[in-house]
């Protein structure tokens, strides 16, 4: 009796130990036009809760995709130090490949400490660590060529020389479907900056927030960043916008999916909930309505717990979701 395959998946990115510091009271005020948190030098605050999880683009996303059901693996740089011996085990814990990830001594693995307010809103200060030391000899190329579906996430600007070898792998006969969410530097030097132009090309679904959208695309509105990076290549295009939910267009449609009501317990890996759920539900066939209804619901899912990964959602738990869907796509037209 045959069995179906489990679509292989390869998260390549940050991997990062999260320690969460929730205030008891909400610390936040308005400077300069937006919300800033207020911690008054030589006050003495009470926190609320301290939780150590995991975290990091490609953390988040290849638990994400395990959850899901993928044959999940893992391409980042931890040290040997404590946090990535936890980091570790979390991993091999959830079922994810770990065989594609560097292990270096003597180096700091990647933390963040992340101030959290009541209103779920945070501030995460971070120490970049060994993600700074993904590139192209400690990326397992091998490995990511036999992926059927690869996961970009936000890279340190040292990595950056591995896109040389992500478009020759995507170049090739029956090469992997390409999720992009670009951050930082990749943001900073735009879609036409270094090798933008061309890997845009080989971009299955393209992942922005609104911010991200316009810097890199150097538009004004999301409807011409939608625009441009189709006219780039882009298979498909999603850019979210925090309450206003999410924008996404694969050139024929434009589609608006709204967010869930509640109120966020912690918004830390949102972003990525809402990439894999997506993400997941393209490498399944369905269609991009129902992606924008599954990234939606795991990025719900995530915002109602503590810490990136502690909410996202079971391949049975989407499936059950999905049956009786609580969110509408409304079908709209480029103005």
């Amino acid at each position: 009796m045959s069995s179906i395959r489990a679509p292989r998946t390869m998260s390549i990115g940050g991997a990062t130990y999260d320690l969460f510091v929730r205030t008891g009271k909400n610390l936040t005020c308005m400077t300069q036009g937006s919300c800033a948190l207020l911690l008054p030098l030589g006050e003495k605050i009470r926190v609320e809760q301290v939780i150590e999880t995991c975290g990091g683009g490609a953390c988040n996303t290849a638990i994400g995709l395990r959850r899901l059901g993928c044959d999940a693996t893992i391409a980042g740089v931890i040290g040997s130090d404590q946090w990535g011996e936890k980091l570790l085990e979390t991993l091999k814990k959830e079922g994810v490949h770990t065989d594609s990830l560097t292990v270096v001594s003597r180096e700091t693995t990647s933390f963040s400490i992340i101030l959290s307010v009541e209103s779920g809103e945070r501030v995460i200060l971070y120490e970049p660590g060994t993600n700074a030391h993904l590139h192209d000899v400690t990326f397992d190329r091998s490995k990511a060529a036999t992926m059927d579906w690869i996961y970009l996430n936000h890279i340190h600007e040292s990595t950056e020389v591995i896109e040389d070898d992500l478009l020759q792998i995507l170049s090739e006969k029956d090469h992997p479907k390409l999720t992009w969410n670009p951050g930082g530097k990749q943001i900073a030097i735009g879609m036409r900056g270094g090798k933008h132009a061309e890997l845009l090309t080989h971009t299955d679904f393209l992942l922005l927030n609104k911010g991200e959208a316009l810097a890199f695309t150097k538009t004004k509105t999301v409807e011409d960043a939608l625009r441009r990076l189709l006219d780039a290549g882009v298979h498909v295009v999603c850019i979210t916008d925090g309450k206003n939910g999410a924008l996404s267009s694969d050139g024929t449609s434009l589609l608006h999916c709204p967010i869930l009501p509640g109120i966020p317990v912690d918004t830390t890996g949102a972003g990525d909930a809402f990439g894999t759920g997506a993400t997941w539900a393209l490498i399944q066939g369905l269609p991009l309505q129902t992606a924008l209804i599954a990234g939606t619901m795991n990025s719900n899912s995530v915002i109602g717990a503590v810490g990136a990964e502690a909410g996202l959602l079971t391949d049975k738990d989407m499936a059950s979701r999905l049956a009786s869907p609580p969110v509408t796509v409304d079908v709209l037209s480029f103005p």
